[in-house]
């Protein structure tokens, strides 16, 4: 019964934000509206990652020697360099187990 529940909680999340894309015709908004718009995945991203890199589980800042941070520098690094999500994340996934191996 939790699972239906939980499904049903996705589903109600998932078509609240999709109708706000699906639903709106790019042509009625502003050329200003649009020109800020362009800007939210890189505002977003950031806030998704910044917590999950450098905050504990607590909320507290981690210390130099955690792999997580390591690894995401050669993650941006490789993601600059070649340009291709994939290889960037198989870059960062094999960092950080290097770097939990040598840290932990």
């Amino acid at each position: 019964m939790i699972w239906f529940w939980i499904s049903i909680a996705g589903l109600v999340t998932f078509f609240t934000r999709y109708s706000m894309l699906a639903f709106v015709n790019p042509k009625l908004l502003s050329k200003t509206t649009r020109k800020i718009l362009i800007y939210v995945p890189s505002a977003v991203f950031p806030a998704i990652i910044f917590p999950a890199v450098f905050l504990d589980k607590k909320g507290f800042f981690v210390s130099i020697e955690n792999p997580q941070i390591w690894a995401f520098v050669v993650a941006v690094v490789a993601g600059y360099y070649f340009k291709n999500i994939i290889l960037t994340i198989s870059i960062g996934l094999i960092s950080f187990w290097i770097f939990s191996y040598f840290f932990y």
